[in-house]
């Protein structure tokens, strides 16, 4: 992790307390931080620490500290090193680091901070299928472009993948734009949630384009459904 006194000095200090502020004000946090003994076990549960130069125990020290400067060099690239098993919460203090991170994540993605944006990029496919289908990754997502980390078997699938679909036996698996079918009546009932809930509003933050078309994707189905949003 780079030094908090190096990195993003160009931040004035009054906007790392706010954006520190915001993640405290958060309802959960007091019952996700409790006190760290710097014991390690949330590290060596941890399977990104293995991988990553990540530590789930660092977020909770630093929180715990308030450590504004390293807090914010957090917030900008620690927070996508976690996979979210929550590995961290056999803490003996009843920490959540994990819980921690998702408030951290949801501050960096409201508040659209461009180091957000840029980890985020490569799931923008992942979060218009989810509010579209209601199915999180669809076979005909499997693309050289789009997952190119899957290794060279991937075009090699994505070429016969009707052939491959077929002939797998539920009806609803020889699909490739979708996983599985999904009720019409619970795709609205999902738009509508992510329209109150703001969760559409956040990804506007990210990706401007992929929330208008969602937006009027939505607008058109809640109709159907009688609902109306400002």
């Amino acid at each position: 992790m780079p030094s908090a006194t190096l990195s993003y000095t160009e931040i004035p200090l009054e906007e790392k307390e706010r954006l520190f502020a915001e993640v405290k004000a958060d309802p959960r946090f007091h019952d996700y931080l409790y006190g760290c003994y710097e014991c390690g076990i949330c590290v060596a549960a941890c399977p990104s620490a293995r991988f990553y130069d990540f530590s789930p125990r660092k977020i909770a020290q630093t929180l715990a500290r308030e450590d504004v400067e390293t807090f914010y060099v957090q917030l900008n690239e620690d927070v996508w090193n976690c996979s979210q098993c929550f590995s961290c919460t056999r803490c003996p203090r009843k920490n959540n680091p994990g819980g921690l991170i998702t408030i951290m994540r949801e501050v960096a993605v409201k508040n659209g901070l461009r180091s957000t944006q840029e980890a985020l990029a490569g799931y923008t496919r992942v979060i218009y299928k989810i509010m579209t289908t209601g199915t999180q990754v669809s076979p005909d997502m499997l693309q050289e472009d789009a997952f190119p980390d899957w290794g060279p078997q991937v075009r090699e699938v994505s070429r016969n993948l009707d052939t491959w679909r077929k002939a797998l036996p539920p009806d609803t698996m020889h699909t490739t734009a979708t996983s599985w079918a999904v009720d019409e009546r619970t795709t609205r009932e999902l738009f509508a949630i992510w329209k109150m809930t703001g969760a559409l509003d956040m990804i506007a933050s990210l990706d401007e384009g992929l929330h208008a078309i969602i937006e009027e994707l939505m607008e058109d189905e809640l109709e159907e459904m009688g609902l109306a949003f400002d």
